[in-house]
C-alpha cells in the first residue's frame, strides 16, 4: 500500500468512526468474486462501502462515475474504477475481487428504486460470477449520529425485484425496532461516534442510584 491509498484510508475511517454512529451488516458477504448491487441513496454510501471492505481484507472496487472521479481523482489510489472501466472491472470480479457498482447509476431520494442500468447483470454474466443485491441505509435514528445499515442478500438473476426486496426488507427493520437499541439480526462491523445521551447513560444511572439511597441528600425509598 503507498502512501497516498493509506493516507486516504485513515481519513476515510476517521470520518466514519466520527460522523457515523456505527456501521452494522447482516447477510452473508460473497468469500470469491461477485458483482455487489447497490442502492444509492446517501452522500455516505462510498465510505460505507469503503468501512465494509477494508474491515473484511479487501480493496474498495468501486464503479464511480467518470466524471466525479475526475474530479476526485484520488478515489483511484483506493481502487475505485471509472464507470467506463468495465473490462477491467470483469478482470477484477474473475480473478475473486468484490466489485461494488450503483445501477441507478446516480445518487437518488432515499425512497423506492430509481431505473435500473443493464451494467451489473452484464458484468455478472461476462465474469461468470454472482450478482449480489444489497441494500444500504444511513438513517437517524434514536441517537445524535446517523447509523450505516448493509443488507446483503442472496445472488439474483432478476436484479430488479431482488434489490427492491432486500431495501424494502431493511426499511421495515428500522421502521419495527425501537430506534435506541440495536436492530436485531444486524452485527457491529464498527463503532462510530457515541450520543451525549449514551456517553451520560451509565453517570445518570449511578446517580440515579446514589440519590434513590440517600447517599447525595435524596429521600431513601
Amino acid at each position: 500500500m503507498d502512501l497516498v491509498e493509506s493516507g486516504f484510508r485513515t481519513l476515510i475511517r476517521r470520518t466514519v468512526r466520527g460522523r457515523l454512529g456505527g456501521v452494522w451488516l447482516r447477510g452473508e458477504i460473497p468469500a470469491g468474486g461477485a458483482i455487489l448491487a447497490l442502492n444509492h441513496h446517501s452522500w455516505w454510501d462510498g465510505y460505507v462501502i469503503g468501512e465494509v471492505c477494508w474491515s473484511v481484507g479487501t480493496r474498495p472496487y468501486l464503479l464511480m462515475d467518470d466524471a466525479n472521479l475526475d474530479r476526485l481523482p484520488f478515489f483511484r489510489n483506493l481502487g475505485v474504477l471509472g464507470a467506463h472501466e468495465l473490462r477491467k472491472a470483469v478482470r477484477l470480479a474473475k480473478s475473486g475481487e468484490l466489485v461494488w457498482l450503483f445501477p441507478e447509476g446516480a445518487l437518488c431520494p432515499p425512497s423506492g428504486l430509481g431505473d435500473l442500468k443493464p451494467g451489473a447483470a452484464w458484468l455478472s454474466k461476462a465474469a461468470d460470477v454472482p450478482l449480489v443485491p444489497v441494500a444500504l441505509r444511513v438513517v437517524l435514528r434514536g441517537h445524535a449520529y446517523p447509523e450505516a445499515f448493509v443488507r446483503f442478500g442472496r445472488p439474483a438473476t432478476d436484479l430488479g425485484p431482488a434489490l427492491s426486496a432486500e431495501l424494502a426488507a431493511l426499511d421495515a427493520d428500522v421502521r419495527a425496532n425501537d430506534p435506541e437499541r440495536p436492530l436485531p439480526g444486524y452485527l457491529r462491523l464498527r463503532h462510530g461516534q457515541s450520543s451525549d445521551g449514551e456517553r451520560l447513560d451509565l453517570p445518570s444511572r449511578v446517580l440515579a442510584s446514589l440519590l434513590k439511597r440517600g447517599w447525595l441528600g435524596g429521600v431513601r425509598a
